[in-house]
């Protein structure tokens, strides 16, 4: 029985995949549930496994199926949703595929087909290693967090394995809230048996016995996948009293948040899985010293530890030979918005925003004029073509006042109203703040009220200098990135699109 591989990936599912696995089905075909390679706008992409390997088609929708067959879909026939080998398409050839390259591959329910595409090679050596070189390992290959803060992972995971704790924890964040983010919801969906194991490879160097993954509650297909893993980890051995004979007991959690953005900011998690409400704790004490339940703790996002079982299996240099400055190796890019190439490339850093955006993404879909990108979710910076030199590099884009983020990228064309998106910015704040410090909490309200006052085209001047006082004082006032990066957007905007801050008082109610 010939088989055919189809996402389940929530790109597919909300492009009809289902459909099509159905009729595929029907037609005696042996159906296998991927996860999704990232091409967007090719999805739902089948491949067909034939002779010769996997040929893609795509994006095939379910009345697509029966001229599929008849064109030889067994057998990588001709037809003119033929796309050939998946890795031969260019904007999957272009990518450097560390952390991702299983995507789309393996079934993520299987262990054993993880297993038989290399997958636990990093563990098995980070058991023979031990500890101290395994933190060895994961500090010189150059990895820092990719949440957005850019943290040395090294450095965090030593701080945890010195500190004193009758009990150590294993976090993984993965409330991915940023605008135009999607990675680690392609992770845990396409293959979530990486993220299992880069945590136990972080409870082998710092010594704990339990782990959480605290996954969004928009994420229903990621939850049910990571689930399925859990369970699969746990009758394969992979977790429990004894991890893979090892004689190390270490078993994980799935924990479902409520759809606060703020519960992205580490303290704040932690609350939540705490079982209280999500609000930012001051710091010191840091989680790696006196994190959940007050006990060390490693926090990292899934990228971060999906990255590390390449790093133990292929080793440091290996990871650490790619990337730009001190952003070591690769970067999943996720490209959104007005553009015409949505999807996931991942790169080691040093791309310029202008080739992830023209070259990679190929320009905006409505053909329009690209006129701003924000990258870094709703805290990033808007760039304007002008600064598309700037290398995708965490300390590049801080120079220019901007920050890379989780890695999202999202594109607008010259419609867009840029005052209004500074608007929106402090919108955003407003509703998300946890309310615990006053420049966040007020701040956010007041320039929402100042931005409607330049919209109007109301006392502008005076009010310009108004939101850039606001700006400040959230800046270097808020207690965590909400309040304190903010200002970003909203002064970006204001620095490189002015225009659209001077427009005519309206006319008296």
């Amino acid at each position: 029985m010939s088989r055919v591989f189809v996402p389940r990936d929530a790109f597919a599912l909300a492009l009809g995949a289902d459909a099509v696995a159905a009729a595929l089905a029907r037609a005696g075909f042996a159906v296998v549930r991927t996860g999704s390679r990232g091409m967007a706008w090719l999805e739902p992409m089948i491949e067909a496994e034939t002779p010769s390997g996997r040929i893609a088609y795509g994006p095939v929708r379910a009345g697509d199926v029966a001229g599929l067959i008849a064109a030889g879909l067994a057998t990588g026939g001709t037809h003119p949703l033929r796309l050939g080998r998946a890795e031969e398409i260019p904007f999957l050839a272009a990518q450097t595929r560390f952390t991702f390259a299983r995507c789309g591959v393996v079934d993520p329910a299987s262990l054993d087909d993880y297993r038989a595409h290399g997958g636990l090679r990093g563990l098995a050596r980070a058991l023979e290693i031990g500890p101290v070189a395994t933190i060895a390992e994961v500090t010189t290959s150059g990895l820092r967090g990719r949440g957005g803060a850019g943290f040395p992972t090294g450095i965090k995971w030593k701080t945890v394995a010195d500190a004193a704790g009758d009990r150590k924890y294993i976090v993984a964040n993965a409330d991915e809230g940023d605008s135009g983010t999607f990675a680690d919801r392609m992770l845990m969906e396409g293959d979530p048996f990486a993220l299992i194991e880069g945590m136990a490879i972080a409870a082998v160097a710092v010594g704990a016995s339990k782990g959480y993954v605290y996954t969004r509650s928009e994420y229903p297909h990621a939850i049910a996948a990571f689930a399925r893993a859990l369970a699969a980890a746990r009758a394969g051995g992979l977790l429990g009293a004894d991890m893979l004979g090892s004689g190390i007991g270490f078993d994980i959690e799935q924990r479902v948040g409520a759809g606060a953005y703020i519960c992205g900011e580490e303290t704040s998690l932690l609350d939540s899985l705490e079982g209280k409400r999500g609000q930012v704790r001051a710091k010191p004490p840091l989680p790696a010293i006196k994190g959940l339940f007050g006990r060390p703790t490693v926090v990292n996002n899934v990228i971060s530890l999906a990255s590390v079982p390449f790093i133990l299996a292929e080793g440091a240099r290996a990871y650490h030979d790619v990337g730009f400055g001190r952003s070591r190796g690769t970067m999943p890019i996720q490209l959104a918005g007005n553009i015409r190439h949505g999807g996931l490339f991942e790169a080691g850093f040093g791309l310029t925003l202008g080739e992830i955006v023209h070259d990679i993404g190929g320009g905006t879909a409505s053909g329009r004029k690209v006129r701003a990108v924000q990258v870094g979710g709703p805290l990033g910076a808007y760039f304007p073509e002008a600064l598309f030199d700037t290398p995708f590099d965490y300390e590049a884009f801080a120079a220019k006042d901007g920050l890379i983020g989780h890695g999202g990228v999202v594109v607008f064309d010259d419609t867009v109203d840029m005052a209004r998106q500074a608007r929106f910015a402090m919108e955003f704040c407003a509703a998300e703040s946890c309310g615990k410090c006053t420049p966040c909490r007020i701040g956010s309200v007041r320039g929402m009220e100042v931005m409607e006052q330049i919209l109007a085209g109301r006392d502008v001047d005076a009010n310009l200098q108004l939101i850039r006082d606001l700006c400040e004082t959230m800046k270097f006032g808020s207690l965590c990135a909400l309040g304190g990066f903010i200002p970003y957007p909203v002064l970006s905007a204001l620095t490189h699109f002015p225009e659209d801050f001077r427009r005519p008082a309206l006319a008296a109610e």
